[in-house]
């Protein structure tokens, strides 16, 4: 399948003319953000003797339910999460954002964290969340989430299409080295040291509670995310270093194995990810639909008068969704 921009959806994205460019894009919905929706908080125990906390939007009953996977250190709180979930509860569905370990407001209790190829973590979180019988299910990957629910359903191929309905993914970073080596040049380290404000503490207090996990001076001279992941994310994941990490974490490589009716929906000007390495993805099956736009930066896609809107995202993803709400996924 080649991949191309697609412009002859009702739904293709225009940026308004005050607001054109990557940057602004990226940026600007954190000051549009708007109220949060009427969440309700549920935490579930791991497994591994961990928790996670999930915060659900509900619904009327025997309508479907939207589970989102956030972005790096992003939450509930984000303004794509506020903007989805509104949408949601707005057309009485179910939904629900799925907060990765520690990025609920808490600290999570084991020395592990989260990362973006965590397919096992997304997996028995969806088989749970779909025990609970929806008439139909959906899951939506923001980013980091994105990426790593690509990886789930590539691995997980058979499982996944009895699971879910649909799938869709917004500004996957599927090739980590190359976003990773993105975020290191020139302007855009300041999206990198963005996140390291949060991730630097959040590693000091883990390796505070348990002496001798990681090495406190390497983790407060870290500057880049590779550096970081380096330090903190490959090890405490099992991974040798930052380099083995982003190869076997990137979900690029697999997509060809999907077989869940999936968007792929990318803004050719995010400056996450050279468009180069999202294209280099050809391969894909029938069941993925690629949608990569001119404009929208990463995970931006704001459009209309002053101040400017989200309500976009939410649209096109509930569009597509609505596309495959007669499938029937079960697991025997």
């Amino acid at each position: 399948m080649n991949l191309q921009e697609s412009t002859t959806s009702p739904l293709f994205f225009q940026a308004s003319r005050w607001l054109r460019g990557a940057h602004r894009q990226t940026i600007w919905p954190l000051f549009i953000k708007g109220p949060l929706p009427p969440y309700r908080r549920q935490r579930w125990d791991t497994l591994d003797g961990d928790f996670i906390d999930l915060d659900w939007v509900d619904g009327l009953p025997d309508q479907p339910c939207v589970v989102l996977f956030h972005g790096l250190e992003g939450s509930s709180r984000s303004p794509y999460a506020r903007s989805l979930m509104h949408a949601i509860h707005a057309r009485g569905w179910h939904g629900v954002v799925v907060h990765f370990r520690g990025c609920s407001g808490e600290p999570n209790r084991l020395p592990r964290a989260y990362h973006s190829g965590d397919a096992e973590e997304i997996n028995w979180i969806l088989r749970r969340i779909h025990a609970l019988r929806w008439p139909a299910l959906f899951a939506a990957g923001v980013s980091l989430g994105g990426n790593a629910l690509l990886k789930w359903l590539a691995e997980n191929a058979p499982e996944a299409s009895r699971l879910l309905n649909a799938a869709a993914t917004v500004s996957a970073p599927v090739d980590l080295a190359a976003a990773e080596g993105e975020l290191a040049r020139g302007l855009k380290r300041a999206y990198a040291r963005y996140f390291l404000r949060s991730l630097v503490p959040k590693a000091l207090e883990k390796a505070a509670r348990f002496p001798g996990l990681m090495d406190v001076s390497a983790i407060n001279r870290c500057r880049t995310l590779r550096e970081f992941d380096e330090v903190v994310t490959a090890p405490l994941h099992g991974f040798r270093g930052a380099a083995d990490y982003y190869a076997r974490a990137s979900a690029g490589p697999l997509l060809h194995a999907i077989n869940t009716p999936t968007l792929l929906l990318h803004a050719r000007d995010d400056p996450f990810l050279p468009f180069n390495a999202m294209a280099a993805a050809s391969d894909l099956p029938q069941e993925v639909t690629p949608d990569f736009l001119a404009q929208g930066g990463h995970v931006g896609f704001v459009q209309g008068a002053w101040p400017g809107n989200m309500r976009w995202l939410p649209q096109r993803l509930l569009a597509y969704f609505d596309r495959h709400t007669e499938r029937h996924p079960s697991v025997p």
